[in-house]
């Protein structure tokens, strides 16, 4: 059985999910717009360095989950999703999906961004498996503090990990991930076959000293389907 591992935020889609949110209820008066934007802004530069705390990140992140009943954030969640994701999607992405999943490959999402805003990204997609960040949940609303493993840098590995323990028959068989980021050279060290997808500087430059493919999925689709084979 073999497993195509995505991350989403500017792989799967053309910006970063976690960081649109933040400016998403900044615009919809959801929070304080001056300090909450400048800190979004701040933990967001900290992830494109490689250097983001992020337990940090989640204790302000996670803070307006817990602030708002389910009723207020599943509608704000429907909203963002029509009004942000949608200016954000990339066709080509979905196609590269469903070429894998003809390839008859698992097809799974593994991304640092909280599940709350992201499962309705991952259910658009089809993806059979996602693996997120877990917001922590009692009574039915959240916390505003993490659950387990932030599925983050290293995190990623142990996440994945934890599932292929309980999903024995993916083990051995070939992986693909797919990333932007230099956050996730643990996991595409990994895998057998690493792509790097629209990559940010550091990774562009790892992916060719290794070698490692570099596609892009916001160009013309022959730019990267040229270049894979399952």
């Amino acid at each position: 059985m073999q497993l195509a591992i995505f991350d989403l935020d500017n792989t799967l889609i053309g910006g970063d999910s976690d960081h649109a949110w933040g400016e998403f209820l900044v615009a919809r008066e959801c929070v304080d717009g001056e300090r909450f934007r400048s800190e979004n802004d701040r933990f967001y530069r900290d992830y494109q360095r490689g250097a983001l705390d992020i337990f940090a990140y989640l204790e302000f992140a996670l803070e307006p989950l817990a602030q708002m009943t389910r009723g207020q954030l599943e509608n704000l969640q429907r909203e963002f999703m029509q009004e942000v994701i949608s200016e954000i999607w990339l066709p080509n992405a979905e196609d590269l999906i469903q070429r894998h999943r003809d390839a008859g490959h698992h097809i799974m999402i593994i991304t640092a961004t909280n599940r709350f805003v992201v499962a309705p990204i991952a259910q658009r997609l089809g993806v059979d498996t996602l693996l997120a960040t877990e917001p922590e949940e009692v009574d039915g609303r959240f916390t505003g503090r993490v659950a387990g493993e932030p599925c983050f840098q290293g995190g990623k590995v142990l996440r994945l990990q934890a599932w292929l323990e309980d999903n024995r028959h993916f083990a051995r068989g070939e992986k693909w991930f797919y990333s932007d980021s230099i956050n996730d050279l643990p996991l595409l060290q990994q895998v057998e076959h690493p792509v790097a997808v629209d990559p940010d500087e550091r990774l562009q430059r790892e992916a060719l000293e290794r070698g490692w493919r570099v596609i892009s999925l916001r160009g013309d689709r022959a730019a990267y389907s040229d270049a894979l084979t399952f």
